[in-house]
């Protein structure tokens, strides 16, 4: 019998911004592979929507309210946790807000904050909280931050965005290098771009039409396409010799030309 990698039976997993689009998604995806998930989000209704579809679907889940710009909020929000779900196996660490188009030179103090706040600062809290606690356990685990294209490459009118998500690529590596003699590998999956929520709004706008002519692949991708490389990152058998890896799923965005 062919031996299932991803199988993730008797593993636990924590996912951030879980009340909708990738997150969502995520957990889904790791609920169907065997691990019992955990949602956690700032919007408590919307977790407790997705944490009843999943349960009825005859997953094991459960929903903590975890605001990533709160420090005491993610403090608070591992220690219960520990209470409820016990060893954290998998972090999939994916909070994190999109940008509006702004021009570099028109760039507030605000702006910048907004961005950089969530996306760096509240994954870097949510990262050392997660790793802290696989190490205290001592079993090992895997964490997963989810990046951007726009930390492979840049684009116009994004600059927050770009440096945040940039910072989240080294943020990875940082981590795996320190964190590998603990057993605890770390890495960062990069999507291009997949219709959510954030950015349905445009991207089924003419000009949203306009800009997928551009990519590559000539269109957007499926959020079933980034199952697999979740999967791989977040399996010890799968990928148990990947650490500090920063795997982009794009259609060709990260090496066309800017």
């Amino acid at each position: 019998m062919a031996q299932d990698y991803f199988q993730l039976t008797g593993q636990t997993a924590l996912i951030t911004g879980a009340s909708s689009g990738l997150g969502a998604h995520f957990a889904r995806v790791l609920s169907e592979a065997g691990a019992r998930v955990v949602l956690a989000a700032r919007r408590t209704e919307r977790l407790a929507e997705e944490v009843a579809a999943l349960r009825a679907s005859g997953a094991d889940a459960g929903a903590i309210a975890l605001d990533v710009n709160d420090p005491e909020s993610v403090a608070s929000g591992f220690a219960q946790f520990t209470r409820e779900w016990g060893t954290l196996d998998i972090l999939i660490n994916n909070a994190g807000v999109a940008s509006d188009p702004i021009k570099f030179l028109e760039t507030t103090e605000q702006d910048w904050y907004q961005i950089i706040e969530t996306n760096l600062n509240g994954a870097w809290r949510v990262a050392q909280a997660g790793a802290r606690q696989i190490a205290a356990q001592g079993n090992g685990g895997s964490i997963v931050n989810i990046g951007s294209i726009y930390g492979v490459r840049t684009g116009v009118l994004k600059a927050a965005y770009n440096v945040s998500k940039t910072g989240i690529v080294q943020l990875t590596k940082s981590m795996a290098m320190e964190l590998c003699r603990q057993d605890i590998r770390v890495n960062a999956l990069c999507p291009g771009w997949f219709l959510t929520d954030i950015n349905s709004d445009y991207f089924l706008s003419e000009s949203g039409a306009r800009y997928v002519k551009t990519i590559p692949a000539r269109r957007m991708g499926n959020l079933d396409e980034l199952n697999v490389p979740l999967l791989l990152l977040a399996s010890r058998t799968a990928g148990g010799y990947m650490n500090g890896s920063v795997l982009t799923v794009d259609g060709g965005i990260a090496e066309s030309p800017i």
